[in-house]
């Protein structure tokens, strides 16, 4: 039997995955993200699979993304105290997602460990996004 290697982690606790294409590599980073984050990690993953069934999924760069035919719509990190969902398109989501980026027209969510996943408005804000155009990597 094999022996199988446990993920390293950064030093903000983002799980190093290698990058793949599918839901396979996305599972095997959510279930590397240490302690709660992993709890959040999966209800990210099943509001988006719920809200958009034929989603696409990849990791890249040791991040987790979720797009469709015309590209990448949403990605989530690890920082030591949150979790971080990336919305690429944002600024044009309403209501727009509260944290600002240097990126333009990305906007992010931070989900603290004593803090709900409002799966609701995550699923508003996916469905949303199916409607503008995806970004490019």
């Amino acid at each position: 039997m094999a022996e199988t290697k446990k993920p390293t982690h950064s030093s903000s606790t983002n799980p190093y995955v290698p990058k793949g294409d599918g839901d396979e590599p996305v599972q095997a980073y959510i279930s590397a993200m240490p302690g709660w984050k992993s709890a959040i990690g999966k209800q990210i993953d099943q509001t988006v699979e719920r809200a958009f069934p034929h989603v696409r999924k990849q990791v890249r760069w040791n991040t987790p993304f979720y797009g469709k035919e015309d590209g990448w719509f949403l990605a989530m990190y690890c920082y030591k105290n949150y979790v971080q969902i990336s919305f690429m398109t944002g600024s044009s989501l309403d209501p727009i997602p509260p944290k600002a980026s240097k990126v333009e027209g990305t906007r992010y969510l931070d989900v603290h460990e004593d803090e709900a996943l409002d799966e609701e408005q995550l699923a508003d804000w996916v469905q949303q996004a199916l409607r503008l155009p995806g970004q490019k990597l």
